[in-house]
């Protein structure tokens, strides 16, 4: 579990007792693909770690989904309702069977009661979040869809991808469906630009996910 905390950004530089500390109030559940965790509008029950799989967060607006993050292993999310009390923003769903580490309401506030270097590191993580936000809606403004995609693309890759090189691999279900919801194009835009990727080997996609080349985008 210790291992599994260590990759979280919340807690990244916490000594291995303090990890332990919330260890301790952590609970492991495992979950199958397609199972909702809470609803947008849901009061915050619980706080979230993924240790294996991978947990989508989404809104729904006219019977369409809107997926915001995606997040794998050593990801965390669910705490902004927990500390502000505030009914959840958007909903999570399991994307692949995942098994997560959960920490209730109760404990969490808890934990960050009594470990003020814990609550140091949230903030820190709050204020990462509302950058990343806040790039997203200057993104959304001002570069155009095929840029936008291939960013997407880059940074998802880079976060939870391998790199070798001037290539980085990314093994995860391609569905073009989601994929172009999180980079806030419609489908057949997306499937455009993938195609234009493929075609001058920027890009290479296959049934165990993507690879892209960044030597490629300087030709």
């Amino acid at each position: 579990m210790l291992k599994v905390l260590k990759k979280v950004s919340l807690f990244s530089s916490l000594t291995d007792e303090q990890l332990e500390v919330i260890g301790q109030h952590c609970k492991g559940k495992s979950f199958k693909n397609g199972h909702l965790l809470f609803r947008e509008k849901d009061q915050g029950a619980e706080f979230y770690v993924v240790m294996s799989g991978s947990v989508k967060i989404y809104t729904s607006s006219g019977g369409e989904d809107k997926i915001l993050s995606l997040f794998k292993s050593g990801d965390s999310f669910g705490e902004l309702s927990l500390l502000d009390g505030k009914p959840r923003s958007a909903s999570a769903a399991v994307v692949d069977d995942s098994v997560l580490l959960t920490l209730d309401k109760v404990s969490f506030l808890n934990v960050l009661r009594e470990n003020f270097d814990i609550a140091i590191m949230i903030m820190q993580e709050l204020c990462t979040r509302l950058r990343d936000t806040n790039q997203h809606v200057h993104d959304l403004t001002f570069l155009d869809s095929r840029t936008r995609i291939l960013k997407h693309l880059i940074q998802m890759a880079n976060k939870h991808g391998v790199r070798q090189g001037t290539t980085i691999s990314l093994r995860i279900v391609f569905n073009f469906d989601e994929l172009s919801r999180m980079a806030g194009v419609k489908k057949d835009t997306f499937m455009e630009a993938i195609r234009e990727f493929q075609t001058k080997q920027i890009l290479t996609v296959t049934d165990e996910g993507f690879t892209i080349d960044l030597a490629k985008l300087r030709g």
